[in-house]
C-alpha cells in the first residue's frame, strides 16, 4: 500500500492583484521538491496565471510568470485546463504557456503537461484529491 497522498492545487484567481496566485506556486514547488504527487487546476481567473507575455510591472508587482516553467523539472506535469473557463475569458491553448516536461519513460522526449479538460473531468481530477488545496 502506497504512502503517496494525491495533493490538488485549484487556482480560481487572477495572477496579480493579490498573492493566491505567487503563493499557490510556491506551495506547489515545496510540495513537489518533497516527491508529492502534485496534480494543478486551473480554472475561472486562474487560468490567466499561464497566459503568455504578462507585464505586471506597469501595476508596480513581480512578473513571477516564468517560474511556471520550472514545474517540469519537479516533476509537475499534470496540469489541467478547465476549458469551459478558458472560453468565457476569450482565450485558447495558444493563449498559453507552453509547459513541458522530459518523459524518462519514453526517451526523454518533451511533452506538454497541459491538459484541457472539460468539467465532468474536473470534477473526477478533484475528486480523487487526497488533499485539496484553494487558492
Amino acid at each position: 500500500m502506497s504512502d503517496t497522498k494525491t495533493f490538488v492545487y485549484i487556482n480560481r484567481k487572477a495572477p496579480y492583484g493579490s498573492i493566491y496566485a505567487l503563493e499557490s506556486l510556491e506551495v506547489v514547488l515545496i510540495g513537489a521538491a518533497f516527491e508529492q504527487d502534485v496534480k494543478l487546476v486551473f480554472m475561472d481567473d486562474g487560468v490567466f496565471q499561464l497566459t503568455n507575455n504578462q507585464d505586471p510591472e506597469s501595476i508596480g508587482m513581480k512578473n513571477f510568470s516564468k517560474t511556471y516553467a520550472a514545474l517540469g523539472d519537479y516533476d509537475v506535469n499534470q496540469i489541467y485546463i478547465d476549458q469551459q473557463s478558458l472560453e468565457q475569458r476569450g482565450l485558447s491553448l495558444d493563449d498559453l504557456q507552453a509547459l513541458v516536461y522530459e518523459d524518462e519513460d519514453d526517451d526523454w522526449a518533451e511533452k506538454s503537461s497541459i491538459h484541457l479538460v472539460n468539467r465532468e473531468e474536473l470534477s473526477e481530477i478533484i475528486e480523487s484529491a487526497d488533499v485539496l488545496l484553494n487558492f
